[in-house]
């Protein structure tokens, strides 16, 4: 009769072949968990990490804004008060503020073209600065220092004759009607040196006066 198998026994593992076995399973990809355990964990730091970098990035930025809105205040406040202060004139630099005396109502360029007498310049505020003869009639440089303007005026002309003012680029004339005498319109004039006053004869003679230069009136000869 054949002989019966015997059973097995108890299988001994070589711990060295153990080790082996371990080193060949990370090798071949075999899950360690100590090592996840770290990967999952890093996502949470890196996260937190970033956080922490934006809230700094966006409070300095909040800073930033902040002092880029005071400065520009700061700016807008200094440049309206400038403007404010080159609009202001000075009161002694405007003519407007010159008070001139009861019934005078124009001064220097206000009067070109108006008449003397109605605008208060005449009277007492003119005196005649020259005068000239020119054939039989007379005539005047009238100048009212308060208006600062002057006119001319001629006597004994006769119907016809032209008066004529003249000061600067500035001129004015007027006609001898029925009466024999007339005087013009008014020009703007610093001085009655400045003005001189010229003669037109119906009859062809013409003639000025000379500044400073005044003639004796006939009842004066």
């Amino acid at each position: 009769p054949s002989a019966t198998p015997s059973a097995p026994g108890p299988q001994r593992v070589d711990p060295a072949s153990w080790g082996a076995n371990r080193g060949t399973a990370r090798r071949t990809g075999a899950p360690n968990v100590s090592h996840d355990t770290r990967q999952g964990m890093s996502p949470d730091a890196a996260g937190s990490g970033g956080s922490g970098r934006r809230r700094v990035t966006m409070f300095l930025a909040g800073v930033v804004g902040a002092l880029v809105v005071i400065a520009a205040a700061v700016l807008l406040f200094d440049l309206t008060g400038k403007d404010e202060t080159v609009a202001k004139p000075s009161p002694s630099a405007s003519k407007k503020d010159t008070k001139l005396p009861a019934g005078v109502k124009c001064q220097g360029a206000d009067c070109t073209g108006k008449d003397p007498e109605n605008m208060g310049c005449g009277g007492q505020h003119a005196k005649t600065t020259s005068s000239a003869w020119v054939g039989q009639s007379y005539v005047e440089v009238r100048y009212s220092k308060v208006c600062e303007a002057s006119w001319a005026r001629v006597t004994g002309a006769a119907q016809g004759d032209v008066v004529k003012v003249e000061a600067g680029k500035g001129s004015q004339s007027d006609e001898v009607g029925a009466t024999s005498d007339a005087y013009t319109e008014m020009v703007a004039a610093k001085s009655g040196d400045a003005a001189r006053a010229c003669a037109t004869l119906a009859t062809g003679g013409n003639g000025c006066t000379q500044p400073g230069t005044t003639a004796p009136s006939r009842g004066a000869q």
